[in-house]
């Protein structure tokens, strides 16, 4: 039977090898003939596309591996070629690659990636014949690719040392940036790999790809001699941890792209080492022993003996490569590290799927830079998705599940919703339980929507599908179970939003995109109607779910329920309006006939109907006439009706408004007819209810039904005019002959009257305006002013906490008012007596009020954020106010402007933020008069603080008052940063000269006004003025004694004091500057591409990456040069003056002195750089 064998065998090999040699002479003749046609030599043609393995024919390869593969015999002759099948090169393109025969192999990489494949191959067949010349020429490549031209010698290349060659190559590296420095172009250095050139685009795939092809056509060969390989990662470790940053990231790519080709073949023979088992398992089951069982032993042990080598090599390139670049101080490095850590582990889990590897990605979860973490977020959830790797992972998962966890709180927002993500497949193979999520469910209120949308879909499937799914194993329940379900388990998660409404909106916008149930619109109100006695929901239940019904249905239609944080226009296309429609259409049929019975049940509930009625602004009115539902729809309109008078509060009389409003002017028909009588009936109901409360509090009776009925006209007033000629003379009775009633009723008084005037003034028409409606206006208007002005004459008293909300409306009132009939305005037009402008007492006693709304803490606007009308009345809308009269040009700016400027840093960030913006806006319309209004608000802050300081016996320099001082002075001149400092020098020195002469009258009492005030704004200047500033400053002080008050006149020679100072600084800077023939080159410390770093070493931890410190660049950047030319002209003729005194000996000693700074200014400038 053995003898029968071998002659099988036998016979096998004689007819491959005939197979073989036929094919061999075919492809000869064939090529022959062709390169005949192209003009060139057989010899080159077949030169061309001799393979590693000696053949000549490129089918060779093919014939032997289809024949293995499909003889059916058990044969290990299919193992003989490990490598991808390579395609016949055409004859059209042969004359391309003759042309190509002679780029280098750095020119193939840096051009053409379509050569890399058959240059490598003719390089393999130029290592095979001389090993020492292609070697030579292949590192000679990754030199290049470094962007270092280094010769190397092929009968020293034994010889010598690979630290010798890349410290030379360093030096070289040195020696360029010392060139490129003196031609100031800061060390920077382009190089293929990092270049922007057009023709170097897919450098870095290139280069991959020949390295990736080198091992490829390597493999049945030189891969495993020992030489080749070892060689090339010797000086591929030793780049790697060289300083220029160029032959690292090179150096990196190249080794990293080594372990992925070995993690391939490795692959590729443990699949050839696997078969070969099963054969040999094969042949021993049968009891053979003979030389089949010898061979196939022999080619087991040959394959684990490569796949040994292979798994040496990755060892290799990770110890002296991976474990010290991962934490490089470059995070583009860092980050294709861990990348190819990922990569590695996922495919060649046997030697990477371990701690010993796994450390290094929950190692980078804590890098500083975002794209880093990233990386190793990914790299993990790759791993977790197989389900095989779980088990491998308890351990890691142990460790680092906090940190993972953490991230999703990260301060990059796609790094946060990456972790997430991670979570998730975590929570998917129970490596977390449920009480580890306890801080991400915080994330589902963030602001950020893409941390908010994943944390949504993680509580979707963990809380709610997840449960579902597991509640309904072994049942077959239908959709209607799911949804109620789903939404059983949604109100648990509202309930511990249950106190604050908008919490609850946020956590439905969360999982709406998951939640389908949410747009079961017939379960949801089942639910709500408790059609379903085993559902019982609870009062809070049931709030929960309108709110939700309401959201949902905004959502369907298109509409936000959460505030947009980039506020952008949203943009649908035809098929998303489509979508939006149908939607629009199933919520209407599905509310058609439960939506009165809705409204019927929870029209007395406040917590409830606002949410109920305003859904009606969502449906498809027409539908109703469509199918014959108008009488719910008349139903729905008298509800809402009833609804209004029911309910007192701002958010339930306006949803009822603007519900009415919109069937009003959306219906058609009857229906429109039917909806607009019923507005005009609510109406004059509330006109009635207001006269009969009138009267009743005339009479003496509760104010209650008087307020809530103001409440519903101011409301009501807002969204349409209302006919109140006949009420309005009683507004003013009432208010002159009461005026002891509640500050609030006032408040609705006024405001009503206001919106009456407005709506009134709206109507009149410039071109045909009669003289009774005129003087209506204006008695109406009048009227209003004069009941404003009262509570001006006589302010409203304070409460305990300091907020009086009469005093804020009356202030915000009167500032509208005056800038709606504002002068301006209505000069030279037909409607000339409307214009109107405050006298100044008016202005003072207006300002007066409003300044003491400001001084409320706060403490107290917080703990009134949740009262209605809140952000109506807080400081900033009183602010606002009085802002709008300066800016509109209503009352003279000297006043009124400064004033408010002066509270600049008095009253909390909100205050300070909004008088910025008025600072900005006033710079930009009224630039001339800045720097006045600056000054004057400087001298009323003061002028605070020297009463303050008398009042309280304290004068010094540190009291509260005088710091406030100070920092107004600080945020005043903080304005004038940058470029804008010499924009408006001009305004910056008339502020400082004025505020100068200002501190000198009746000095020494002002004298402070120098140091805290104007020292702030002499920063600013440069240094020419500085010297004026200094000569005539201490020109006013020459007949005074100033001995007399040491401590009064401190401040002024403080002041004096800094100013030579900083005269004296700027003077030996622009000197040097002076020498060097120029603007002082700025020492930046780029973070761009640097050929060397800071350091010595590049392996900086992880705390210190990317993390390189700039310094401040802002005023040398903006600075035209120009300026500091000028600058150092002055200076010059400066020391020339001063030296003009000095003997001839010290002129000419100064003069070598200042070679000598010039050439150690030179030298230190070079080494700096």
């Amino acid at each position: 039977m053995e003898n029968t064998t071998a002659q099988r065998e036998t016979s096998n090999l004689r007819k491959r090898s005939s197979r073989v040699l036929a094919r061999t002479e075919a492809a000869k003749a064939i090529k022959g003939a062709a390169a005949a046609a192209e003009g060139t030599s057989t010899g080159e043609n077949l030169d061309l596309t001799t393979t590693s393995g000696g053949s000549s024919d490129p089918s060779f390869d093919d014939a032997e591996r289809g024949g293995g593969a499909g003889s059916g015999d058990g044969s290990f002759d299919d193992f003989d070629i490990i490598g991808p099948r390579r395609k016949r090169t055409k004859t059209s393109s042969e004359s391309t690659i003759t042309h190509n025969n002679n780029l280098s192999l750095i020119e193939v990489v840096k051009s053409n990636g379509k050569l890399i494949s058959h240059v490598v191959k003719l390089w393999v067949e130029r290592y095979e014949k001389n090993p020492k010349s292609a070697m030579v020429e292949l590192l000679m490549m990754l030199f290049e690719a470094c962007g270092a031209k280094y010769i190397l010698n092929e009968d020293t290349l034994d010889e010598i040392d690979v630290d010798d060659v890349v410290v030379a190559l360093v030096e070289l590296a040195r020696k360029l940036l010392s060139m490129l420095n003196s031609w100031e172009t800061q060390g920077e250095v382009e190089d293929y790999h990092s270049s922007k050139r057009k023709e170097l685009k897919n450098f870095k795939e290139n280069l991959v790809s020949f390295w990736d092809n080198m091992v490829i056509e390597c493999q049945n060969g030189p891969l495993f001699d020992k030489i080749l390989f070892e060689k090339c990662m010797d000086y591929i470790v030793a780049l790697s941890c060289s300083p220029p940053r160029v032959y690292r990231q090179v150096a990196t790519l190249v080794g990293l792209q080594l372990v992925a080709s070995f993690i391939t073949i490795s692959n590729t023979l443990g699949a050839q080492r696997e078969t070969t088992q099963r054969q040999l398992n094969a042949e021993k089951k049968k009891n053979n022993e003979g030389p089949r069982v010898e061979s196939l032993n022999k080619r087991l042990s040959m394959t684990h003996e490569k796949i040994t080598v292979m798994e040496d090599m990755m060892r290799k390139l990770f110890t002296g490569l991976f474990v010290h670049r991962y934490r490089d101080i470059d995070p583009e490095i860092r980050m294709t590290c861990i990348n190819s850590l990922g990569v590695w582990i996922l495919s060649y889990p046997s030697l990477f799927l371990q701690d010993l590897y796994l450390k290094y990605l929950g190692w980078t979860l804590n890098d500083k830079n975002a794209g880093v973490r990233k990386s190793s977020i990914l790299a993990l959830q790759s791993l977790y998705e197989v389900d095989d790797n779980v088990p491998s992972l308890n351990l890691f998962t142990e460790r680092f599940s906090n940190r993972m966890i953490e991230l999703a709180d990260d301060i990059d927002t796609s790094v946060a919703v990456c972790a997430i993500g991670l979570i998730k497949q975590l929570l998917r193979q129970q490596l977390l339980s449920d009480d580890d999520l306890g801080p991400l469910y915080d994330l589902l209120i963030v602001e950020s929507t893409e941390i908010r949308r994943a944390i949504g879909a993680l509580v979707y499937d963990n809380l709610i599908a997840q449960k579902y799914s597991s509640s309904q194993a072994g049942s077959n329940g239908g959709n209607k179970d799911s949804s109620e379900f789903q939404l059983g388990k949604m109100l648990q998660i509202l309930r511990e939003f249950s106190t604050d409404p908008i919490l609850s909106i946020y956590v439905i916008d969360d999982v709406w995109e998951y939640m389908n149930a949410m747009k079961d619109w017939r379960c949801i109100i089942s639910m709500l109607l408790d059609e379903n006695p085993l559902i019982e929901l609870t009062d809070m239940d049931a709030t929960n779910l309108i709110r939700l019904l309401h959201a949902s249905v905004m959502k369907a239609v298109g509409e936000r329920i959460v505030p947009a944080t980039d506020n952008r226009k949203q943009y649908l296309n035809k098929a998303q309006k489509e979508i939006l429609e149908n939607n629009r259409r199933d919520i209407t049929l599905a509310m058609m006939k439960s939506y009165p019975q809705l409204l019927r049940k929870f029209v007395a509930d406040k917590d409830k109907v606002q949410s109920l009625v305003e859904i009606i602004v969502h449906l498809k009115l027409e539908l109703y006439s469509l199918k014959r539902q108008e009488q719910n729809f008349r139903t729905v309109l008298q509800l809402i009706k009833e609804a209004f008078f029911k309910h007192g509060d701002k958010d339930s009389i306006r949803s009822c408004i603007k519900a009415l409003i919109f069937c009003s002017s959306n219906s058609q028909g009857e229906l429109q007819d039917f909806a607009q009588n019923k507005l005009k009936e609510l109406e004059d109901d509330l006109l009635a209810k207001l006269k009969s409360a009138m009267e009743e509090v005339a009479g003496g009776d509760d104010e209650y039904s008087l307020l809530v009925n103001l409440k519903r006209l101011y409301e009501l007033q807002l969204q349409k005019s209302v006919p109140l000629e006949s009420l309005y003379e009683d507004f003013v009775r009432i208010l002159v002959g009461h005026r002891d009633m509640d500050s609030e009723v006032v408040v609705f008084f006024l405001l009503n009257m206001y919106l009456h005037v407005t709506w009134s003034l709206s109507t009149i028409n410039d071109e045909s305006v009669s003289e009774l409606s005129l003087s209506s206006l204006l008695s109406k208007r009048n009227a209003l002013f004069e009941q404003l002005e009262y509570f001006l004459d006589n302010p409203p008293e304070v409460s305990e906490e300091g907020r009086s909300l009469l005093a804020s409306r009356v202030c915000i009132i009167l500032s509208e008012s005056w800038v709606l009939f504002r002068d301006s305005k209505y000069s030279a037009t037909k409607l000339e007596r409307l214009g109107f402008c405050p006298d100044t007492p008016t202005l003072m006693k207006f300002w007066k009020l409003c300044e003491k709304q400001l001084q409320i803490s706060d403490e107290t606007e917080d703990e009134d954020a949740d009262n209605e009308y809140i952000e109506e009345t807080n400081r900033v809308a009183v602010l606002i106010g009085a802002a709008k009269l300066v800016v509109s040009d209503v009352v003279p700016k000297d006043y009124l402007g400064p004033e408010i400027i002066s509270h600049f840093a008095m009253h909390g960030p909100s205050v300070a933020e909004f008088i910025k913006y008025l600072i900005t806006a006033l710079k930009k319309t009224s630039n001339d008069v800045v720097s006045d209004m600056f000054l004057e608000a400087l001298k009323r802050a003061y002028q605070r603080h020297v009463v303050e300081s008398s009042d309280n016996d304290d004068e010094s320099t540190g009291s509260k008052s005088f710091l406030s001082c100070k920092d107004l002075a600080a945020r005043l001149s903080g304005t004038f940063s940058g470029a804008a400092r010499h924009k408006h020098r001009s305004d910056i020195l008339k502020i400082v000269k004025d505020g100068v002469s200002f501190s000198f009258v009746d000095a020494p009492i002002n004298l402070p006004f120098l140091e805290g005030v104007v020292l702030q704004f002499v920063s600013k200047l440069p240094t020419s003025d500085i010297l004026d500033i200094l000569k005539e400053v201490q020109k006013r002080t020459e007949n005074v004694n100033t001995d007399e008050d040491p401590s009064g006149w401190r401040p002024y020679y403080t002041f004096v004091n800094h100013l030579r100072e900083k005269y004296a600084k700027n003077d030996g800077f622009q000197d040097e500057s002076a020498r060097r023939r120029g603007r002082p080159r700025n020492q930046r410390n780029l973070q761009g591409r640097k050929l060397f770093e800071e350091q010595s070493s590049s392996e900086e931890s992880i705390s210190a990456s990317d993390h390189e410190v700039q310094e401040d660049e802002e005023d040398d950047e903006e600075i035209p040069l120009i300026h500091s030319l000028r600058s150092s002209s002055k200076l010059r003729s400066l020391r020339l003056q001063r030296q003009h005194s000095r003997d001839q000996a010290r002129s000419g000693d100064s003069g070598r002195a200042s070679q000598d700074d010039l050439a150690a200014s030179r030298m230190s400038g070079a080494s700096d750089e």
